[in-house]
């Protein structure tokens, strides 16, 4: 009975993971579940992908074309290399089975926050343009801030949340700042 169960989950998974591969290729499948009727699962964060002028980073991305195509939710949210994807295929099913049996409740943040080598495998490079002589560096052009201060992209590019400012990459100034006062106590304003 286990040698029997063992090879049906060693058959199924291979397929699982190709079938969610093909269903998440469209955004609308994200969040095509429903906790009460005709309200789908992040439907806000959804119309931000498509909200002209884009009010989110995550809308900024939407507008875009990424490998000759359409930039898509999973594109972020996939996870970055085998394992990554392994781990949110598991939290995927784990969702699955709580909305199928009834038990589901949307969660008001993300368990498994989006990593820095989700951000990376599309931006390889921070700030390509250079230094400008005579005037202080921009942050990602110090060695410190990008590899060295363990911050993660998200912590300052905030993707979903509007108010962020539009011509600087949607950064909330208020969460930059607060950043930054943890190695530079002079930039507390309070």
């Amino acid at each position: 009975m286990v040698l029997a169960l063992a090879l049906a989950g060693g058959l199924s998974a291979p397929a699982g993971w190709w079938v969610t591969d093909r269903l998440e290729e469209d955004n609308d499948f994200c969040v095509a579940c429903h906790l009460t009727p005709d309200v789908p699962l992040h439907r806000e964060k959804r119309a931000s992908l498509d909200r002209e002028p884009a009010t989110t980073l995550a809308g900024a991305h939407g507008g875009a074309r990424w490998d000759d195509r359409p930039f898509r939710c999973i594109d972020c949210h996939g996870g970055a290399g085998f394992a990554g994807k392994a781990r949110v295929k598991l939290l995927s099913a784990k969702d699955a089975f709580w909305y199928a049996v009834g038990r589901f409740d949307e969660p008001d943040q993300m368990h498994w926050a989006l990593r820095d080598a989700d951000c990376t495998k599309c931006h390889t490079t921070f700030d390509e343009r250079e230094r400008r002589v005579g005037h202080d560096p921009r942050f990602h052009e110090l060695t410190v801030h990008n590899a060295e201060l363990g911050v993660d992209c998200v912590t300052c590019h905030a993707s979903h949340d509007a108010g962020g400012l539009e011509d600087h990459y949607q950064l909330h100034a208020d969460r930059v700042r607060a950043e930054c006062v943890a190695c530079h106590p002079e930039f507390d304003l309070q």
